[in-house]
């Protein structure tokens, strides 16, 4: 068995929860810049537009996955963009366990539930749970209308309101615009960059953006030391708000393709590219994605979508923004269930491929990025502790996880397309209670389950099947990678499992 230089998981995930950093909306007190004024809002009531909403939330804790953390609360200012309608970002509704309604000047209050989210785009639609209370909330507000998106140069306003009633509007010149990341890592989308000295005020934890008396997007974070707004686009909430109307909201889609750019001569050369085509090389087509059902394969070089040209390092020509990042033609300027055109390079040869894009759910990841809402899974048996493998867990090890998280688990994060057929999800032993059970086995952790008496265990529901199909017997444990079996008595275990149960831990498994 290989040397594992790392602490013990149960430590490690106690000592070190990811750390959630606090959007830069909550504003620090910062000087006026000369790009920027803090002034009272517009002449019409902008009051009437907005709400406050209060959110409590509660994760589970990583290390303990039967029990939740603490509960943490946060205040928020909201834009309302329909009748009974308010529009925020999914940061502030994650793990929610309660939701609601403020009315500015703090008179009125209506409980509130989530009617759409996307923890990707980062933004939720909000409605009232009681069809009274919010008609008595609601009632003489003036929802606000989405702008047309504005240009690098122009001028946004970032709302504010002060606990005494005070609205503040900053204005900043709108410096850059570009597909970035900004609530979970990978997940890019169109995002404004804003040139502001934000103050200090009440339920600053996002904001609504203005263009003139309209919405032009979400304050999603503030950099008080730049002064630099990141705002979630109008392109992205019209879509948002477009998809979530009907009240079936599927989300953004995906094409399902990693790539790789082009700009090294001798590499083009091998991909058979001529000096005036540019593209990106596609090095990996996720299994039952849009771009493998349409036909798509590793290899290939992606010109253009729908008659949009990619160049050498994946940007294309906005009409009204100029040089953005390929991943908005799919993610910002279309549907799912709708069809698009690829151009492609095979074997210097040109295909137009036909490909209908698709949700790619977070569930269906072999590591999920994400598990907002859900109560992790997991095994407690004998005193050891099994669960399945997610980022928030990888993060876990700290701020560099990437050099501290196991390489097996660094692995099946990256390059899922070698367990594809094979598991659903990757089972690991993180750590043991000591017991009488556990005898010599307490230094064993971040060990991926393969077998569980004979069986191949492709998930925690398997896994749970596995010993539960071997009442009476003695359980016999195999890991990938390691030439060592883990026996478990299933008496001792059973009578571990009943006083772990008396202790405080109330339930040994879940496989939701």
């Amino acid at each position: 068995m290989r040397l594992r230089h790392i602490l013990p998981l149960l430590l490690i995930l106690n000592a070190c929860q990811p750390k959630k950093a606090e959007p830069a909306a909550k504003a620090e007190p910062a000087p006026q810049g000369p790009t920027a004024t803090a002034e009272t809002a517009p002449k019409a009531d902008i009051r009437r537009s907005v709400v406050r909403i209060n959110s409590t939330q509660q994760t589970w804790n990583l290390g303990q996955p039967w029990e939740k953390n603490p509960p943490s609360r946060r205040r928020a200012l909201a834009a309302i963009v329909g009748p009974q309608r308010v529009l925020t970002t999914s940061e502030l509704v994650a793990d929610s366990t309660y939701l609601e309604f403020e009315s500015p000047d703090g008179t009125l209050f209506a409980q509130a539930k989530v009617l759409a989210v996307d923890y990707e785009a980062n933004l939720a639609l909000l409605g009232p749970a009681s069809e009274i209370e919010g008609k008595l909330l609601f009632e003489n507000t003036n929802p606000l209308d989405l702008t047309t998106p504005p240009k690098i140069g122009q001028t946004l306003g970032v709302l504010q309101i002060e606990d005494n009633g005070l609205p503040l509007l900053t204005s900043g010149n709108v410096q850059s615009i570009d597909v970035t990341s900004n609530f979970l890592p990978g997940h890019g989308f169109l995002t404004y960059l804003v040139k502001a000295s934000m103050q200090s005020a009440a339920s600053s934890y996002s904001l609504p953006v203005l263009q003139g008396e309209k919405l032009a997007g979400i304050l999603i974070s503030y950099n008080s030391k730049d002064q630099i707004c990141e705002v979630a686009s109008t392109d992205i909430v019209s879509r948002f708000l477009l998809e979530s109307a009907d009240g079936d909201y599927k989300g953004f889609p995906s094409l399902g393709i990693s790539i790789a750019r082009t700009e090294d001569t001798s590499f083009r050369q091998w991909l058979k590219l001529t000096d005036d085509q540019g593209g990106i090389y596609i090095h990996n087509v996720r299994k039952g994605g849009a771009a493998e059902t349409a036909g798509v394969k590793k290899g290939d070089v992606l010109l253009a979508v729908d008659g949009q040209q990619i160049d050498r390092r994946g940007f294309y020509q906005h009409p009204n923004y100029g040089s953005l990042f390929w991943g908005h033609l799919i993610r910002g300027e279309k549907s799912t269930g709708d069809t698009v055109t690829l151009s492609i390079i095979r074997d210097g040869n040109p295909l137009e491929i036909k490909a209908i894009l698709t949700r790619e759910e977070e569930s269906a990841r072999l590591v999920p990025g994400y598990n907002f809402g859900k109560a992790p899974n997991y095994l407690v048996i004998g005193g050891l502790l099994f669960q399945e493998l997610t980022r928030p867990l990888l993060e876990a090890y700290g701020e560099n996880w990437q050099v501290r998280a196991p390489l097996d688990f660094l692995d099946a994060m990256q390059n899922p397309e070698k367990y594809e057929g094979k598991v659903d999800r990757i089972v690991f032993l993180s750590g043991s209670i000591p017991t009488p059970a556990t005898v010599g086995y307490e230094s064993l952790r971040n060990l991926i389950v393969r077998k569980v008496n004979g069986k191949e265990i492709k998930n925690m529901k398997s896994l749970i099947e596995a010993f539960r199909g071997n009442i009476g017997e003695r359980h016999s444990i195999e890991f990938t990678g390691e030439d060592i079996v883990v026996y478990l008595d299933d008496a001792t275990s059973s009578d571990v499992d009943a006083q772990l149960l008396k202790r405080g831990i109330p339930r040994l498994s879940r496989s939701e």
